[in-house]
Parts: structure tokens; sequence; C-alpha cells
């Protein structure tokens, strides 16, 4: 389906109100495979793209096509494509800062709002130091040809040991394979998480109005909880925070049971 200049790859699953699944890195739209089965199943429908860059959807070769803005286009653009005019946005990871961007500027496609994970943007310039430190991989992510070359060196070695907690590390590590994959991946880091943006003017993000549900897993390696539980200054709808113990960072994987009943309770509220 085309997305803002892009072709995005997308499942389209089941009836009824509609749910958009936003995925981050190294995944796909298959890492909601769990969470579309329940949702088809209580009678909505769930809509999963790969975002660009990733899976099967088209992998531009310039950093800037990978800014966050890009992609809340590209969703717009589907969401027209579908010929919906609200949704539910459940995101985690990259998918979960597309979810609140579009939650903040274009206010009207969103019904309900589901953050996984990743808190809200706005708390980027306030980092911990805990938060940085587990943020590490962002500084080296900014290497081209670096990156790539010690990620893929030793067939994966450092790789491996970066995302271990992956349920799915084997099927990710094939797919960061494939032809110009990492690259396209790692240009998120690089259009929005280079250390100069840092020094830019604090951009200013309104306030979330949709009802919003956020998830963070205690077995996380790369976020801290503070940055999802501070998210709660930014958004004036109702707020709810979960905390899903013994998952790791893919708690929709590792948590599918309890991470289910939390997305069909708050959706179909």
């Amino acid at each position: 389906m085309a997305g803002d200049g892009v072709q995005l790859a997308v499942l389209d699953e089941g009836a009824g109100d509609p749910v958009l699944l936003l995925h981050g890195f190294p995944d796909s739209a298959r890492l909601w495979r769990h969470q579309i089965a329940a949702l088809t199943g209580a009678g909505m429908r769930a809509i999963a793209p790969d975002l660009r860059g990733f899976g099967s959807s088209e992998k531009p070769a310039e950093v800037g096509a990978y800014r966050v803005g890009r992609s809340v286009a590209d969703m717009v653009a589907l969401l027209d494509s579908l010929g919906i005019e609200k949704a539910r946005v459940v995101g985690h990871d990259w998918g979960a800062g597309v979810a609140w961007a579009m939650a903040a500027f274009v206010p009207e496609r969103v019904e309900r709002l589901v953050v996984m994970s990743v808190g809200h943007p706005a708390l980027r310039s306030s980092r911990t130091i805990e938060q940085r430190r587990l943020s590490w991989y962002m500084l080296l992510f900014q290497f081209e040809g670096v990156a790539e070359e010690l990620l893929m060196r030793d067939d994966w070695k450092l790789t491996r040991e970066w995302a271990a907690t992956h349920p799915d590390l084997e099927e990710r590590l094939a797919a960061l394979g494939e032809p110009g994959a990492l690259t396209a991946g790692l240009g998120w880091y690089r259009a929005n998480m280079h250390p100069a943006r840092e020094l830019d003017p604090p951009r200013a993000v309104p306030p979330v109005q949709a009802p919003t549900l956020g998830l963070w897993s205690d077995g996380d390696a790369f976020l801290t909880e503070g940055q999802m539980e501070r998210s709660r200054e930014h958004v004036a709808g109702p707020w709810r925070y979960e905390r899903i113990e013994g998952a790791s960072h893919w708690l929709q994987l590792d948590a599918r049971e309890r991470v289910n009943r939390l997305l069909l309770e708050f959706l179909a509220g």
C-alpha cells in the first residue's frame, strides 16, 4: 500500500474497530502476530504495516527519510487509503515514537493510544544518566559503515549480545542480513537520535488528548521505567500505566497473555 512516497507492506486482518499496530527496530509486522490473533478474535480489525525501512516495505537510501514525521505521514496516508478516519493506535519501540507523534500532531486520527516501552518524546531532553547508559548503542549506530561492520562481524556477535533477550533473534538477524536492511533500520537512529540534535531548541509537542495506556516491562535492557511513568505529564486525556513483570523489551512476545488482556480491555473502552 502507498505511504507518503513509499510503498508499505501491510497486514490487514479482521473486521470491526480498526487497530493500527506499529513495530520498531529490528522488527516487522510479524512482531504483532499474537496480538493480531487476539484482536481479530475479539471482533476488531488489526492493521500492521512494516514501517519504512523494515520488512518488505521500501527502504529509502537517504537518512532524512527516516525522520519520525515521515512515518507519521505514512500512517495518515495508509489510513486514508483504507478509508479509516480514526484508529486505535498501538506502538512499540520506534513504533511508539510514531504513535506518540500521531496522537500529538494528528489527534483527529487517534481514538485511543497504547505506547509500549518508549515514553513521550519530550522527555528525551531530560534523560537521566541511567537512561544514557542504557542507550550507549545509539551513539555507535551513528557511525555509517562502521556500525554495520561491527554489528555483522563474526556472525553478528555484538548484535547477538546486544539483543540477546529477543525471542525471535535468529529470524531478525536473517532479516537484517538482507541487502540494505541493516542500514535502513539504523537510519531511524541516524535521522532522529544524532547527539547534535540535543542542541536544537526543544520542539513544542501538544499534549496528548486521547486516552493513553503506557506499558513497560521490568526486563527491558534499553529503557528505564521512569521515562514511561513521567509520560503522564504530557497526556491531557486519561492516563493509565501498567508494569509488566518478567518480560524483556519485547513484552508482546514474552508476556503475550498479559499484554493481550490489557490491550483488549483498554482498546474496547
